[in-house]
């Protein structure tokens, strides 16, 4: 018998979750909360008992005995920077992520769900490559402006794991490796992976446009449009309605392709523009280890799109050979990394303030 994991995944209106038996998947649901529930609860972190007890009442629903659990793992929240791997989830973190979170967001509840799941059990409650990791290195986050600094806010979750995955099947360590890895999504961003740590980033708000975000922007023309356009405007033209949306008036990557397929040349233009844009920042991050690339990963949901995976691999290639690994990947890579802990294959940091 495997070490059973369950692993939680909280969303702004819902919570994914998943049972895992080692690496077989055992279920897999997505809880759906609808915004009459939700409106009651002035935080988000006040949400956490309502998730919970829904998540008790799913594996009870799948005659599974929360007894049976080795440990439970949570997508990690908005904290002040930690590394990459797992965490403990200990008293100061759900503190912290209940009571003064650098961002309210429902990742949150990812560790505050698995703590309040794990300490009745006597069982150990994980997070693992929380959005906060922040590997960057003193250099890459400098600006040229003195109150503005980089950071790091990327998806570090699936990069990682598919970054793990790829060099487990070159039959080598992650630490030996140099990788750069983007993920297409709602949001993309691109990591340069150096010998195992995420050293820099094109983040989803100063690399590729994407179906919902605009990326990059001239400076001076978002100045100028700042000064046009109430904040709360110009904050959805960056976020939910720029990129393919602005564009095409869609944030389905599906729906661009059915355009160019019944003909429509701008929408060819547009879908390959953010292609073009996906392959400048993997070119861009392959400075940052002087060249010495050992595999491109491209993955997350548009990895599917063999227009857009076609397009990069053309641009890209000359630089490292491409892996394409489709998909989010998400629960899997929580359940993963908590079972290489348990297997004592990685060790789990302690989170501690300050």
């Amino acid at each position: 018998m495997g070490f059973k994991i369950l692993a939680i995944n909280p969303g702004s209106t819902s919570t994914k979750i998943a049972l895992f038996d080692d690496a077989a998947q055992v279920f897999k649901t997505n809880i759906e909360h609808p915004n009459s529930e939700l409106e009651k609860y002035k935080k988000i972190a006040d949400q956490y008992e309502m998730r919970y007890d829904a998540i008790l009442s799913v594996m009870k629903e799948n005659n599974f005995d929360v007894k049976e659990l080795d440990a439970v793992v949570g997508r990690g929240g908005l904290l002040p920077p930690v590394k990459s791997g797992a965490y403990r989830v200990n008293g100061p973190m759900v503190e912290r992520l209940k009571n003064n979170p650098v961002v309210e967001h429902a990742s949150n509840l990812g560790a505050i769900i698995s703590f309040a799941m794990a300490e009745p059990l006597k069982i150990p409650a994980f997070i693992y490559d929380s959005v906060a990791v922040d590997e960057m290195e003193p250099i890459a986050k400098i600006t040229g402006i003195a109150e503005i600094k980089r950071s790091s806010f990327a998806h570090a979750l699936n990069m990682r794991a598919v970054a793990i995955k790829t060099a487990k099947e070159m039959g080598k360590e992650l630490t030996d490796l140099n990788l750069i890895v983007t993920h297409l999504g709602g949001g993309i961003s691109v990591c340069a992976l150096k010998k195992g740590k995420m050293v820099d980033i094109v983040s989803d708000d100063e690399g590729p446009f994407s179906p919902e975000r605009s990326g990059r922007i001239p400076a001076k023309e978002m100045m100028n449009l700042c000064y046009r356009e109430e904040r709360s405007v110009v904050s959805k033209k960056l976020r939910g309605k720029g990129g393919l949306v602005s564009l095409l008036g869609t944030n389905s990557a599906l729906d661009v392709e059915k355009m160019i397929e019944n003909g429509d040349e701008h929408a060819k233009l547009v879908y390959s523009a953010m292609a073009y844009q996906i392959a400048k920042g993997i070119g861009e991050l392959a400075t940052v280890v002087d060249g010495e690339v050992d595999r491109i990963i491209v993955t997350g949901g548009i990895a599917y799109s063999k227009f857009i995976t076609s397009a990069i691999e053309k641009s890209v290639k000359f630089i490292a050979p491409v892996v394409i690994v489709p998909g989010e990947n998400e629960m899997e890579a929580l359940s993963q990394g908590a079972i290489r802990v348990l297997k004592g294959e990685e060790e789990a940091h302690e989170y501690t303030e300050g």
